[in-house]
């Protein structure tokens, strides 16, 4: 069932491991952000450039506060979160130096599905989260897609086929808005929830794209 499904995953991740999981844009690949074996375990798993960084997935917006120092309304987290969303704030001297050294930013993202949210509530820090596939190849929407990566998984959660699996819309993955700079946003990726998420910014808070 679902809690034993969320407790064997938990394990699994509390033990070092890497858990691909469901999630509301498409399938992904968590660690613990707090364990930098894991961290770059994630990164040879998909042949990732150590340059690229790894968001980071909370279970709710409440603890969004203790590892990135916020300067948008909370409304404005909680009208975007959770979400096909990933927000770029500046981080906190809680996340694991080990994770993104390279920048003072980081990507948080809420998945607006019951089990990513349930799991990351089970584990005591932060999930760092990724796509499940390699590097440059297109994002999955089945386990089978990736099932390449499985022997280097320790325990794959078959949430079912997300989205429509015939449509490339579904295959974009979340929207990232790098939100760091007060009063202003730039998007980062188009993702698959472009439009709402500018109509929000713009409209509802009076953001300012940023320039290129």
């Amino acid at each position: 069932g679902w809690r034993e499904a969320v407790a064997a995953a938990a394990g699994a991740l509390q033990a070092g491991g890497l858990v691909a999981v469901p999630t509301d844009t498409v399938y992904g690949v968590a660690c613990l952000a707090q364990d930098s074996a894991a961290v770059r375990s994630i990164y040879s798993l998909k042949g990732r450039n150590g340059a690229k960084p790894l968001a980071i997935c909370l279970g709710d917006v409440e603890r969004l506060y203790r590892y990135c120092h916020v300067n948008v309304p909370d409304e404005l987290l909680r009208d975007l979160l959770p979400g096909p969303v990933t927000l770029v704030l500046q981080r906190s001297e809680e996340l694991n130096k080990d994770l993104n050294p390279f920048t003072s930013l980081v990507g948080v993202r809420i998945p607006n599905h019951p089990f990513m949210r349930d799991l990351a509530r089970a584990c005591s820090g932060p999930l760092a989260l990724t796509s499940a596939n390699i590097s440059s190849h297109g994002s999955t929407l089945t386990v089978l897609e990736f099932q390449d990566l499985w022997p280097q998984l320790s325990l794959v959660i078959d949430g079912g086929p997300i989205g429509d699996i015939q449509s490339p819309e579904c295959r974009l993955g979340s929207t990232v808005v790098d939100l760091s700079v007060s009063g202003k946003f730039s998007i980062i990726r188009p993702g698959c929830a472009l439009t709402p998420t500018v109509d929000i910014l713009k409209k509802k808070y009076g953001l300012v794209p940023e320039s290129s």
